[in-house]
This record gives structure tokens, C-alpha cells and sequence, in this order.
């Protein structure tokens, strides 16, 4: 896989599990310069790390990005800190994880845990603050908009680019995450044409809007949720970007 980036789905149904995949997650992989490969998790919804087992050994993943702290993209971290903690060969060491300000205060409560140390032994996180350095990864995290503090990521390897849109309502932001992106996996969990909440999610015609404007170069339709029909945010992610589209499916493998 040297010198190519890749991403696997492993899960991409909107704001709860669907009944074809679990929710937000996605596997990207890299060499570095030695030949080593390097791992990372964007998100780990209900239900993720079950089908991410499928694909990796979860005792590789170098790090994980969590791009919110909504259940759908990041409760599965529960389950990960059973697994590190409990593992027959005994406790992992912490590995790096990334998210929001409050990550590692939300996962101790989730799992009903103490303040300290909560789940510090096993993961080490830190705050979005700017650019993250991981192996060959350099990912750009940048605040997007949503009703809890929420990131886009930009994920650059080997001069490829990965654009990552986590959850947002409409934001020019968009347009510097994706700019010339060989890939960009995007949400589209409104549909057009209906009245929608404000400042929450985006639909397939702004997808396919920002895909257009930012210059990429493949489109990745993602969280659908299950209540919508997803070939509908692909028709609408179509009518505005004229590139390759295609909606998100658990076990998709996109190299770029």
C-alpha cells in the first residue's frame, strides 16, 4: 500500500444504527516512509467496532478522531475501553485520542466511570488545538457547524487528501476542508426541498454543492439515516456535482 492512502466504511448510517450498518465510522490506512503501516479511526458510533473487527485487529489502531460527542460517533469508545483495559494479554498501553474539549469527562460518564481516572489509562486524549502529526498522517482539524462543538478533518498523506465532514449544518468551512480533496466523504442526513431544523445537518444537494465548489475529485455520500431513503441523497448529491458520486456502504474501500 505504499505511497497510497485508504479508507474503509465501516460505518455510515445517520444518528443511530441502521439495519446494513452500524453508525459514523470510518478506518484510514497508511504506510509511513519504513514500510510500517499506521491506523486510525475517524469516529466509533453504536455498534462500530464490532464490524471493525472484521477489517483490523482493534489492538492496532494507532489513534482515533472523534469529530463530535454525539452517541452516534462516539459511543462505541465504551466497548474499545473494555477491549484495551480487559484484553487477555493483558492492558494496553493509552493510545492518542482526539476530540473536542470534555472527550474524556463524556466517555467516563458514559461508561459510568470516576472523573479520574476515568478512561486516562487507556486512552490519551487531547484537544483539537490545530494540526495533528500521526505517522504519515497530517490531519487539519477545523470547527464546523452543529448544536455541540463539532470538527470537519482534513486527512493528507503522501500528497493525497481525505476530507471528512463529520456532522454540520451549511458552513463555508466546508469549502477549506474539501478544497481539491481526492476524496471526500460527506453527510447529507436532510433531504431538499422539506423544511429542516436549523443549524443541525446538510442534504445531498449541498453535498453535491460543496463537492462542486471545493474541486474534488470523488464524493462519498454518508450518515443517511435509516427513516430516509438513501438513493435519494445520492439523486439529489448528483443534480449539483457532476464528478463521481457514490453513497457510503458498510465495507466500501476507497484508495486514493
Amino acid at each position: 500500500m505504499s505511497g497510497q492512502v485508504r479508507l474503509t466504511v465501516i460505518g455510515c448510517s445517520g444518528s443511530y444504527p441502521g439495519p446494513d450498518s452500524p453508525a459514523s465510522c470510518y478506518l484510514v490506512e497508511a504506510d509511513d516512509e519504513t514500510g510500517r503501516t499506521w491506523r486510525i479511526v475517524l469516529d466509533m458510533g453504536n455498534g462500530a467496532l464490532g464490524v471493525l473487527q472484521r477489517y483490523v485487529d482493534p489492538l492496532l489502531i494507532d489513534a482515533v478522531l472523534l469529530s463530535h460527542l454525539h452517541a452516534d460517533h462516539c459511543v462505541d469508545m465504551t466497548s474499545y475501553y473494555v477491549l484495551r483495559k480487559w484484553h487477555p494479554t493483558g492492558p494496553q498501553p493509552p493510545i492518542p485520542v482526539f476530540g473536542p474539549k470534555g472527550t474524556g469527562r463524556r466517555l467516563a460518564k458514559a461508561y459510568d466511570l470516576p472523573k479520574r481516572p476515568g478512561m486516562r489509562e487507556e486512552f490519551a486524549f487531547s484537544t483539537y488545538t490545530g494540526p495533528i502529526n500521526l505517522g504519515p498522517f497530517v490531519i487539519t482539524p477545523t470547527a464546523v457547524e452543529h448544536p455541540v462543538a463539532a470538527y470537519g478533518l482534513r486527512i493528507e498523506a503522501h500528497g493525497k487528501v481525505i476530507a471528512y465532514s463529520g456532522d454540520t449544518a451549511e458552513t463555508d468551512v466546508l469549502l477549506d476542508i474539501a478544497a481539491d480533496a481526492d476524496l471526500f466523504v460527506c453527510e447529507a442526513a436532510f433531504r431538499d426541498g422539506v423544511e429542516n431544523p436549523p443549524g443541525v445537518h446538510i442534504t445531498g444537494v449541498h453535498a453535491g454543492e460543496y463537492a462542486t465548489k471545493a474541486r474534488v475529485k470523488k464524493l462519498v455520500v454518508t450518515h443517511v439515516p435509516p427513516w430516509h431513503d438513501p438513493d435519494d441523497a445520492l439523486r439529489e448529491a448528483r443534480s449539483a456535482y457532476d464528478g463521481p458520486t457514490e453513497l457510503a456502504a458498510t465495507g466500501s474501500v476507497y484508495e486514493v
